[in-house]
Order: structure tokens, then sequence, then C-alpha cells
């Protein structure tokens, strides 16, 4: 067996494991693990997928046929059941989020003393550095969606109505949606509770991509001075926080372009809304 702790630079080859199979694990529970642990007594049926697409167009149509604008029961049901599925997505994401920034700190320092390995070892570290910081991003992508999922859960739901073939009551429901958007009817309080979910969730995200853009300019000016502080003869280490300030000035514009886009949303949420409902959301 290599000596990993050799092979990384004097980085622990055991804490390398012990983060890549944790890493491993929690990937595989932000998949599997969210429907099980929304789930109570009572909503175990909810954790299957189709039938919580089933169940949900089901309430929706009964929601607005009731013409009231506090949720049905069924309805609350299924949107207590999608509010704890993001809170338990963007826990494990979270923790998830936290192992994968350890882990990349720990291949990135040992690729930067990694001066007396051979190039395809140095080069194995900076592909594994890679992926990591990739995953990381994604980590970080599931975390923020999911904040966003939880704070407005009934209008993360919307999109499930126009999952797979409508029957005639839920055409019917459709029509008059659209008919009422299509002529800025906000009167029915069913509709306005939906106008007003779906505005809050977009308005959510603007917050936290804005928060995003201060971190990520405030990683950009630390990394280009870490740059400008590092010896020119030391191109290894130039080339690793040159790419991490680059990295965070595109993340920053990201950011910039989903607050104003989520800004913009919010603003002409009844516009948004019916195209949704006419499946070009």
């Amino acid at each position: 067996m290599l000596n990993l702790r050799s092979r990384f630079a004097g980085i622990s080859g055991r804490a390398l494991a012990a983060l890549v199979a944790l890493a491993t694990a929690l990937a595989a529970a932000v998949v599997v693990a969210p429907p099980t642990l929304a789930a109570g007594g009572s909503d175990g049926d909810l954790a299957d997928r189709r039938q919580l697409s089933e169940s949900f167009r089901a309430a929706f149509v009964a929601y607005w046929r009731s013409g009231d604008r506090d949720l049905s029961p069924d309805l609350k049901r299924i949107v207590d059941y999608w509010f704890r599925f993001h809170v338990a997505k963007a826990m494990i994401a979270a923790i998830l989020l936290v192992v994968l920034v350890a882990l990349g700190v720990l291949l990135w320092k040992a690729f930067l003393k990694a001066g007396d390995l051979r190039p395809g070892r140095r080069a194995a570290l900076a592909s594994a550095g890679v992926l990591v910081t990739m995953l990381t991003l994604l980590s970080l992508a599931v975390v923020l969606a999911n904040i966003q999922g939880a704070a407005a859960p009934f209008a993360s739901l919307l999109p499930m109505v126009m999952d797979g073939a409508t029957d005639g009551e839920l055409t019917g429901t459709l029509d008059q949606i659209r008919l009422q958007l299509a002529a800025g009817d906000r009167t029915t309080p069913a509709l306005e509770m939906m106008i007003g979910g779906f505005t809050r969730y977009h308005v959510v995200f603007a917050v936290i991509a804005a928060i995003a853009v201060v971190a990520f300019i405030s990683m950009s000016v630390m990394w280009w001075k870490k740059f400008a502080k590092t010896e020119s003869s030391d191109r290894r280490t130039r080339r690793v926080f040159g790419s991490f300030a680059v990295l965070s000035v595109l993340l920053s514009l990201t950011a910039i372009v989903s607050v104003v886009a989520n800004t913009t949303t919010a603003a002409d949420s009844p516009r948004v809304l019916l195209a949704l409902f006419e499946g070009g959301w």
C-alpha cells in the first residue's frame, strides 16, 4: 500500500481518507435521506415523489375551488412536509459543504507542498483539488436552493402542478388561474396567496445572492492579495491563488446576475407565475 502521508507531502492520509469517506456518505444522504427525514408517521406516503406530485395536484385543485386564502388541511400537510424536506436537505448539504471545504484545504495544501513528488502525482493532486472545489460549489448551490425552498415551500411546490398529464379538473383550474393572471385580476384569495408566496420565493433568493456577492468579492480581494504577496519564483502558489481569485470574481458576477434576475422576477411575479402555469417557466 502506498504511504499516503509521504504521498500527500506531510498531510495526514488518514484525515484525507476519513474526509473522503464522510463526503461520500453525506453526498448519498443529500439525495436519499431528506424524504425519509421529512416524512412523519402520517406523511410516509409523501416520501414517494410520484405520490407527492399526485397528492399535491389533487390538493391544489381542492384549494383553488375552496376560495379560501388559508391552505386546506390536505395542502397544508403537503406544504409542511415540503418545508421539512428542504430543511433536512439544506442541513445535510451544509454539513457536506463544511467537509468538502476541509477536504479541499488539505488537498490544495498538499499540492502546494508537493515539490518533491513526480509530475503525475502532482497532477493527480491538482485534479482532485479541482474536483473537490467544483463539488464544494455544487454543495453550496444545494444549500442556498433549499434555504429558498424552505422559506417559501408552497411556491417551491407549484412547478409540480405542471408535472404529468392534466385531468379535467386540473385543466379547468389552470384555465381559471391563467385567465385571472392574464387579466391582472388578483381578487381571488388563493391567487393572492400564490402571488405573495412566489414573490417571497424570489426575494429570498435575491437576498441570499446579495450576501453571496459580498462574500465572493471579499474572497476575491483576499486571494488577489495573497497572489500579489507571493514571490514570482513560486509559480505553483501564484497559479493556485490566481485561479481562486479569478473563480471568486466569476462567482461574484454570477451572483450579481442572480440578484438582478430574482429581483426582477419578484417585481413582476404575476407575469412569471402565468408563464409557469403556461408551461414556459
